[in-house]
């Protein structure tokens, strides 16, 4: 017996030597970037460079503040929420109907539909702006929400419809024999259940909706309709690169996901594992 509590405590400390190396890794980038935007300029040219400065200084944030960041950051959380908005409303219906309904094709058109995910985007990218340019929505929010939504709805169906799959269908039944039409039993019984899948669904949607560059740069050219992402290349010119403000504005960046996830953190596990297990 203490023999296998040894073996237990080796491989478990093992593990924990593992996932730490791995978190600090990751970590070290974003804490560089945090003390490089606390620097005063003198302090980021310095070399060799000092993890800890002879002085802090919030001036770099004070200028990304004053400049058109603030209004890309809103930009970026208006899309981002109406992507989540969209994406989950069209998902969740149709994982529910994938579901609970046997059709024939139905592994084809599962397997399609993450097919069509797997596409990059940037194979679509001349089409899409003609087609949004024909129908007058460059440089809208419409046009971005459209399009991330687009990518993100075959992942999220896949998800919204594995988390589904844990959630007995006994249940729709019995909200059915009680008046329920079907809509109503999935508003009023299954979707309260399924609120972990959602959670995690709308952390994945709201990440790549953050994050992404590509479309956001093309489909938007006017300064008021810019996204925070597209921003940060503005740090980047051809007389230089303004390293304090980028590290500043990308800390800056990091904060809604970082406030999304807090909040949601308690489902988000939960809701991918019950997808993973049961999709």
């Amino acid at each position: 017996m203490t023999i296998t509590f040894s073996v237990r405590w080796v491989k478990y400390s093992l593990t924990f030597l593992v996932l730490a190396g791995v978190a600090i890794l990751m970590l070290t980038p974003v804490v560089w970037i945090l003390v490089t935007s606390l620097k005063p300029e003198a302090e980021i040219y310095r070399f060799p460079p000092q993890w800890i400065p002879l002085q802090f200084t919030l001036d770099n944030y004070k200028a990304v503040l004053q400049s058109s960041m603030p209004m890309y950051f809103v930009n970026s959380i208006v899309v981002a929420v109406g992507t989540i908005v969209l994406t989950l409303f069209i998902a969740m219906h149709a994982g529910y109907a994938v579901s609970r309904f046997q059709f024939r094709g139905k592994n084809v058109f599962l397997f399609l539909l993450m097919a069509s995910h797997m596409m990059p985007g940037v194979a679509s990218l001349v089409p899409t702006y003609l087609l949004a340019g024909k129908l007058g929505l460059l440089d809208t929010y419409a046009v971005l929400i459209l399009v991330y939504s687009m990518w993100q709805t075959p992942l999220v169906v896949w998800l919204i419809q594995g988390f589904l799959e844990s959630v007995p269908a006994t249940l729709d039944q019995a909200a059915m024999i009680d008046g329920y039409s079907r809509l109503g039993a999935f508003y009023r019984v299954v979707l309260p259940l399924s609120k972990p899948g959602l959670a995690a669904s709308a952390i994945v949607v709201f990440v790549y909706a953050w994050n992404e560059f590509i479309m956001a740069l093309t489909l938007t050219s006017a300064d008021n309709m810019r996204l925070a992402q597209v921003g940060l290349k503005y740090y980047i010119s051809q007389y230089g690169i303004q390293w304090g403000e980028l590290a500043a504005a990308v800390i800056l960046s990091i904060v809604p996901v970082l406030i999304l996830f807090v909040l949601l953190q308690r489902w988000f596990v939960y809701g991918l594992t019950s997808g993973a297990l049961k999709g």
